[in-house]
């Protein structure tokens, strides 16, 4: 059973009126001093804050309750719905990040965040496609939780989705024109992302395939539209399609 400790933070609104609650969104908090993080999700004047932070020690503070607003996604995208705060439930994770050494999350702290999931999972409609990176929904800003988070464990507890029984076929056989690009892009479309429908490899392409490697492709966080990477996003979009 998980054990809470409060800490209120001031930063919070009503949500808008008939909006549910069907987004959960997964976040590190990319500092090097939790104390300082919690400082920073209650002071008035950042305009930040989540419902949950969860210590490398399992300590879960509980700073917004779930019926309000908290202001953690910022600008965002998933599924044709934007300003996610409206929607969405944050976690803040206790990890340094990708700019401080990016440490491993502790077996312990994984595991209250897993049964935190849960619990908010039997609370709202949030459908498993709907269990999100921060990355995910603002890939052209952020890299959290990362591809060091263990979504392949957190989906087999029940948490979100994963590809089972996918062969990894590496990193080779890069896709760039236009033509073969085209179901790539819809089927990252299909999942949730916001990607024009046409192109070759552009900038912006490969900020989103970023995103889905740091989730569902971990082994190789590049950008590149290789084979293994296409293989894992057509397994995905399977996945949500049969859902």
């Amino acid at each position: 059973m998980l054990h809470f400790r409060d800490l209120p933070s001031p930063n919070h609104n009503a949500r808008p009126p008939g909006v549910p609650i069907d987004t959960l969104v997964l976040h590190y908090t990319g500092m090097t001093d939790t104390g300082a993080a919690l400082a920073l999700l209650r002071d008035p004047a950042a305009e930040v804050s989540c419902h949950y932070l969860v210590e490398t020690d399992g300590t879960v503070w509980r700073m917004v309750p779930e019926g309000r607003r908290a202001w953690h996604a910022g600008v965002s995208f998933w599924r044709g719905r934007t300003g996610l705060n409206d929607r969405s439930i944050g976690i803040e994770i206790a990890n340094p990040g990708h700019a401080h050494g990016y440490p491993e999350f502790p077996v312990l702290q994984l595991a209250v965040v897993c049964d935190l999931c849960l619990g908010i999972l039997s609370r709202h409609p949030i459908a498993a496609r709907d269990v999100v990176a921060h990355s995910d929904i603002a890939p052209d800003r952020k890299d959290d939780p990362g591809e060091k988070f263990d979504w392949a464990g957190f989906a087999a507890a029940g948490v979100g989705l994963w590809p089972r029984g996918v062969p990894d076929l590496g990193t080779l056989g890069v896709v760039r024109d236009a033509a073969s690009l085209q179901p790539v892009r819809a089927a990252l479309g299909a999942i949730g992302y916001r990607v024009a429908p046409e192109g070759g490899l552009d900038p912006a392409l490969a900020t989103v395939l970023r995103a889905f490697q740091r989730h569902w492709r971990p082994e190789a966080v590049t950008g590149q539209a290789d084979s293994g990477t296409l293989a894992r996003v057509a397994a995905v979009a399977r996945l949500i399609d049969a859902a």
